[in-house]
């Protein structure tokens, strides 16, 4: 929050653009917090594309004239019948070059041709991208600037139903995972459970119709919906994995 009303700051002095990195859900809305403490009303967000999850804070003040520092760039790797890379294997190459993860955004694999995805990133890493990244897990790869229409990203995800005994972190996240409350409950001791990209710490911690819930090493998932009880006393909820 410091950081982004710095930004702000500097903006409003000098009457120029200025842009933070590329922000989780969790940043954008502590940065939109620090916003609304110094009174600003022109601060936007901006990932690239309409449904970025990662997106920079734009802080463009009357009169100032800027664009996003953002750029996609196309991953376009040599899958040569194995498995195509996924979405951890991207990012753990580009990380791997060295770089913060500020700078990445959000990374789209193609779901039509396999081995391809486009990666938003800021605009200075990305001739770094284009001469370095020759490898993605074991393919071999290369990237070149894209400025084309994305493919469909669009996804339907499959909603699934489960009953829990109470509204309470390790009960729904044991429903979520299909293992016992045990296991779920050393998942939270273990600080592997993030709700709303908020660590979690307490397995009693309540839980509410919306959350999205982050497992270390598991996924992620969407508390999509609150249901009426069953006969034997326990709630419905809805969810889907991400």
């Amino acid at each position: 929050m410091r950081r982004a009303q710095d930004l702000f700051r500097a903006a409003q002095n000098r009457g120029v653009a200025r842009y933070s990195g590329f922000l989780s859900d969790r940043e954008q809305s502590l940065a939109e917090a620090a916003m609304n403490q110094v009174g600003c009303t022109w601060a936007a967000f901006s990932g690239g594309y309409p449904a970025a999850e990662r997106k920079l804070l734009c802080l463009e003040p009357a009169g100032a004239s800027g664009e996003p520092p953002i750029c996609c760039v196309l991953i376009s790797c040599a899958v040569m019948g194995g498995e195509a890379p996924a979405h951890k294997d991207y990012l753990g190459s580009l990380l791997g070059l060295g770089l913060e993860r500020e700078c990445v955004g959000d990374i789209l694999p193609d779901p039509e041709t396999p081995g391809r995805a486009y990666a938003f990133v800021l605009e200075r890493v990305a001739p770094l991208l284009c001469d370095e990244l020759v490898s993605v897990g074991r393919c071999s790869s290369r990237c070149e600037r894209f400025d084309g229409p994305l493919p469909d990203h669009s996804v339907q995800r499959e909603s699934k139903t489960a009953t829990v005994s109470s509204l309470r972190a390790d009960a729904v996240l044991s429903a979520m995972l299909r293992c016992s409350r045990g296991q779920a409950e050393a998942l939270v001791r273990g600080g592997r459970l993030e709700i709303n990209h908020v660590p979690v710490s307490s397995s009693h911690a309540p839980v509410y119709e919306g959350d999205v819930f982050t497992v270390r090493g598991m996924g992620r998932f969407k508390l999509e919906a609150l249901g009426g009880k069953s006969r034997k006393d326990r709630l419905f909820i809805q969810y889907y994995q991400y």
